[in-house]
């Protein structure tokens, strides 16, 4: 959840099983806004480059050690898309609210 971990993730996993990945405070701190502001919660997106370089090297750091990595939080419920990519990028588990279960499941399976 804090972009530190992001650049000690290789570090980390010396000492701990893999990650959970929290993805709204992830994506806070790596912005620096607060999402439950009213003059900025519109600049929040877990689609940002910067938090996708970050959720990117932490997938990686973990699948180059054989370690789980897994992610939490808004950012899979509210976009498809993202949800698409972490898969893509190979996280072994997405945590989604269960409104959403159903449409990103069903996006998650065309073709």
């Amino acid at each position: 959840e804090l972009p530190s971990n992001v650049f000690l993730a290789d570090e980390f996993l010396e000492y701990f099983d893999g990650f959970s990945i929290g993805s709204n405070d992830l994506t806070q701190l790596t912005l620096g806004l607060d999402r439950d502001s009213g003059l900025v919660a519109q600049y929040f997106d877990e689609r940002n480059p910067a938090v996708m370089k970050g959720l990117e090297i932490l997938i990686k750091a973990a699948k180059a050690k054989g370690k789980y990595v897994g992610i939490c939080g808004q950012g899979p419920s509210d976009h498809p898309d993202l949800a698409k990519w972490l898969m893509d990028q190979g996280i072994d588990s997405v945590s989604l609210n269960p409104d959403s279960v159903i449409p990103a499941y069903m996006f998650l399976g065309k073709k």
